[in-house]
């Protein structure tokens, strides 16, 4: 007997706190308001060139030349939202020989937009890792938008000589960082 009236009890107090309950209009248009600041993180280039690939023939090849597409900036949404770019860099030498690394950014008349280069010293029996990052906001941005091509090239400068032989490799990381504010 007692528990058909505590559920009616029960009942009746739930649907009075129910009636008590607060209800807003719910304003949609907030949706338009929405500020997004998605972070993209991509690989941009690697390699790994053991020492004795810098020697063809007996004979070595001081300068190492690619020209990839850079297609990225093609897309006009990413364009618009792009605020901020960071490029990292990573070398790692064990080679006993110095080099320096030049990156030429162009655009699509082949114009050079940008340029960055660093040294990597020769590898002496130490961690031998060089990095660099550089960052592009506001008017080197809008230079940076107008690449289509990165031009890499690795220079090999004088030392001991390299043979068929050789040890040690030559190792590139990099990586972008794109910052996008979409409204």
């Amino acid at each position: 007997m007692k528990l058909p009236v505590l559920n009616s009890v029960f009942s009746l107090f739930l649907l009075l706190l129910l009636s008590f309950s607060c209800a807003s209009d719910l304003d949609y248009d907030q949706a338009n308001n929405i500020k997004l600041e998605p972070i993209f993180v991509a690989n941009l280039a690697y390699f790994d060139v053991p020492a004795h690939e810098f020697v063809t023939n007996d004979v070595e090849q001081s300068v190492i030349f690619d020209v990839p597409t850079v297609d990225i900036f093609n897309d006009g949404f990413f364009r618009k939202s792009l605020k901020k770019v960071e490029f990292f860099y990573e070398m790692e030498n064990t080679i006993n020989r110095t080099y320096v690394v030049n990156l030429v950014f162009l655009d699509r008349t082949n114009q050079v937009v940008h340029t960055t280069n660093f040294t990597v010293p020769a590898y002496t029996g130490l961690d031998n890792k060089v990095t660099k990052t550089e960052i592009f906001e506001n008017t080197q941005l809008d230079l940076l938008k107008r690449t289509t091509k990165i031009a890499f090239t690795l220079r090999m400068l004088p030392g001991a000589p390299l043979n068929e032989n050789s040890s040690g490799r030559l190792i590139l990381r990099s990586s972008v960082t794109a910052y996008l504010v979409v409204e």
